[in-house]
């Protein structure tokens, strides 16, 4: 038997490695743009930028992207991308495009009232990427942006 000497090396050790895992550089990431096209009376369109830095030797896979889009305290939209087929090189900085998101215009008119005379829907996007580390598994990074939508005024989308 080792007594308590065995379980005061195990908690040094624990703690040991406990500290070393914190100090751990993790991949980190930033919404570096998010671009209204495709105005119509159709709806609109978000094309969605995201800088990711890989600070790993490895290069990682990107197993999820989730999203969600609110207004007014609503939400309007929201999904989920598996399987991307994205990853992010070693020791390098990339900024991913993520695949187009359709807003339909019947749900921005549902937020008639947030929509004053200047004809503009503000929205946030929440983001959360999930990153595969070797060893550790899923690490999911959140997101967030705000910005405004601005419709088109009826004569120039008829």
């Amino acid at each position: 038997m080792c007594g308590g000497g065995c379980a005061a090396v195990l908690d040094i050790a624990k703690n040991f490695l406990l500290e070393k895992v914190v100090r751990i550089k993790k991949p980190a990431a930033k919404i570096v743009g998010v671009a209204i096209e495709d105005v119509s009376r159709d709806g609109v369109t978000l094309n969605t930028k995201i800088s990711v830095d890989n600070p790993y030797a490895k290069s990682l896979p990107v197993s999820e992207i989730s999203y969600a889009v609110k207004s007014a305290d609503r939400m309007i939209l929201s999904g989920k991308m598996e399987n991307t087929g994205s990853s992010l090189p070693a020791n390098e900085e990339t900024v991913l495009e993520l695949p187009a998101v359709r807003i339909e215009h019947t749900i921005l008119l549902s937020l008639v009232k947030d929509i004053g005379e200047d004809r503009d829907v503000d929205y946030e996007l929440d983001l959360c990427l999930t990153i595969d580390l070797p060893l550790f598994g899923d690490f999911t990074i959140p997101l967030s942006w705000k910005g405004e939508i601005k419709l088109p005024a009826i004569p120039s989308i008829i």
